[in-house]
């Protein structure tokens, strides 16, 4: 796989409502990876918390990445974001050429403090702030002052960096910065300050102390070095997570091909491959009962097959995008010989879509588009020009050496990727898991998505390299800026019908980003717009009365006119996406007696046995 290697363009500093997608740090929702909307604005008198409402509930568990930023970090470690590096130099330099500015945030913050000092203050955090839930914060003097004290520092210290009205990027950079240090110097963080922790350490006579002790040490001993977010003694896979009943039909080096059993009498002609990430096992789609895709659409009367990757090691060095999308294209023949059909509809997740779109690019480029009846990415980025922080903090130079150090491994390892995707969110996943793992002395909640983000995979070598260069030369952009199994791709010449998915909470893969794949596809593209963050929009079960979506096939070039045009139905995309789906699957038929067929015959049973490996 080819990319022409040209660096990343600058795109204008945006501002108001429009930079809602690309800045991630701040355009979380209250509550983590659920809500629909930025945080509002705190009423007259009070200063919200420097970060956003979060807890240990389920809509907390927004945990994917970007590309380029993931995979350098998991390299070089992702507390290198941390370091502001030149952009800390330049907003000095701003600053310093605004003294008026910076004296006025100087002695309102000082005029603030003074007040509280003498109780006199109104600075309180939000009522959805879950950090400073407990009583005694409100009404103990020592803590309600130290907690002003911080709220009013850590809104200062924030509004510093767009006070120097700097450019994008060190601007994305910089709030991270500042953010997550608030974030991190938060008294709930502080066992001493902590009511909470010490009501739990006077309950139990020091023994939540001594279990959080013994908590830390066991999460720092080995890798990822970062709290235990979930109980894994709660899940087995094939017990009761990637539980839907189907068969392993084809097995090849690289991938197992599931193909899940029917559930009604009759089933759609024009079967469904789906292609999961590379990053992390396909079971994402296929969760605990209830709040599985695949289970869904298969109920729905779908043909649905599942590609699972085989976790590679040092062997698999040089596998690269060029193997993964060829692997694509032999699950697409497996199924199109099992269900003696010559259409499917490929839907793909995360990573994911981005081999398949890829694949696609080599089927147009060689006159094989007729295979496909319907494209279908969730979350995906594909034009990663200006995809928020992650765009921010890599640069070329840094992704070079990056593809060189995995080179020397021979895979990147999956738990350094368990580390970024922790530091991703470092309030959520770090921060919480410290205060109810080591300060409470409690065991982390049981999540299924947690649990699959724990189970973690390696990338080969070739694979890494080829992602990061895709990534920097943003070359899917550029007709045959990209070149796949020897064929230039052009997505432009793409005529297939397209259902594209993102999250408007998404602070990984913004959603204005995503939107931009309308635009790069030919053909007729139907966007969705989920009201959830990452994960969260793809594991989005009909039900959840938190859940909403905005979809049209009408997209226009600006997003945010899409956001202002397009209104809001109340329930999952999930059920919008079968009814496209099924006009563009064909005539129902009788549902097949059996799996596979005399060329690929049943292997094992789902959930096969490459999504075991460790």
């Amino acid at each position: 796989m080819a990319v022409d290697s040209v660096p990343r363009p600058r795109a204008p500093r945006r501002s108001g409502p429009a930079r809602q997608g690309a800045r991630s740090a701040t355009a979380r929702p209250p509550g983590g990876g659920s809500g629909g909307a930025p945080r509002e604005s705190p009423p007259r008198g009070r200063v919200a918390p420097p970060a956003p409402d979060r807890g240990l509930g389920e809509d907390n568990v927004d945990v994917a990445a970007p590309l380029d930023s993931l995979l350098v970090d998991a390299v070089f470690s992702p507390l290198r974001r941390f370091n502001p590096g030149m952009s800390g130099l330049r907003l000095g330099a701003r600053l310093a050429a605004r003294p008026r500015t910076v004296g006025r945030r100087a002695t309102a913050t000082a005029a603030e403090l003074l007040k509280v000092a003498a109780g006199f203050s109104a600075v309180a955090p939000t009522p959805k702030d879950r950090r400073f839930a407990e009583q005694a914060w409100r009404d103990n003097p020592l803590l309600r002052r130290v907690l002003q004290a911080y709220l009013v520092t850590g809104r200062a210290a924030t509004e510093l960096v767009t006070d120097a009205e700097l450019g994008w990027r060190d601007d994305e950079r910089l709030s991270f910065v500042a953010e997550n240090i608030v974030e991190a110097l938060s008294p709930s963080n502080n066992p001493v300050l902590n009511p909470a922790a010490l009501k739990a350490a006077l309950d139990t006579g020091g023994a939540s102390y001594l279990r959080g002790a013994r908590n830390f040490v066991q999460d720092m001993a080995v890798p990822p070095r970062v709290p235990t977010m979930v109980d894994t003694s709660a899940f087995t896979v094939g017990k009761n997570l990637a539980v839907t009943p189907g068969s392993v039909v084809m097995r090849t080096d690289v991938f197992e091909l599931i193909q899940y059993a029917p559930q009604t009498a009759r089933v759609r002609a024009v079967p469904l491959l789906m292609v999961p990430p590379t990053i992390n096992k396909y079971y994402v789609a296929d969760l605990a009962p209830g709040r599985s895709m695949v289970e869904h659409f298969v109920a729905s009367g779908q043909q649905v097959f599942m590609i699972s990757w085989r976790n590679p090691d040092r062997k698999h060095a040089d596998w690269g995008l060029d193997t993964y999308v060829q692997a694509v294209l032999e699950a697409l023949g497996a199924v199109e010989d099992i269900c003696a059909t010559d259409k499917s509809v490929l839907f793909s997740l995360c990573a994911g879509g981005i081999i398949s779109t890829l694949a696609l690019g080599h089927l147009v480029a060689s006159g094989q588009e007729h295979r496909l009846a319907g494209f279908s990415l969730g979350v995906t980025l594909l034009d990663q020009s200006r995809a928020g922080l992650m765009s921010s903090v890599t640069s070329p130079e840094l992704v070079a050496a990056a593809a060189a150090r995995s080179r020397a491994d021979g895979y990147l390892d999956g738990r350094s990727l368990a580390a970024i995707f922790a530091w991703l969110r470092p309030g959520d996943l770090v921060w919480n898991y410290w205060v109810n793992n080591y300060l409470l002395g409690k065991q982390p909640p049981a999540f299924d998505v947690l649990y699959w983000n724990a189970d973690t995979t390696r990338m080969a070598a070739e694979l890494h390299a080829d992602f990061l260069d895709l990534a920097v030369s943003n070359a899917l952009t550029r007709p045959g800026g990209a070149e796949v199994l020897g064929t230039p791709v052009d997505l432009s010449q793409v005529t297939v019908d397209s259902y594209v998915v993102a999250g408007i909470a998404d602070h990984i893969c913004p959603w204005t980003s995503c939107y931009r794949t309308v635009q790069l596809l030919g053909g007729q593209s139907r966007f969705v717009l989920s009201t959830n963050g990452h994960i969260a929009a793809l594991v989005n079960p009909p039900g959840n009365p938190k859940s909403s979506y905005r979809a049209s096939d009408d997209t226009p070039v600006d997003p945010q006119d899409f956001l202002g045009s397009v209104d809001q139905t109340q329930g999952s995309w999930w059920t919008d996406f079968v009814q496209w789906l099924t006009a563009r699957s064909g005539p129902d038929k009788r549902a097949p007696r059996t799996l596979g067929n005399p060329e690929h015959e049943v292997l094992a049973e789902a959930p096969g046995t490459y999504v075991y490996a460790t």
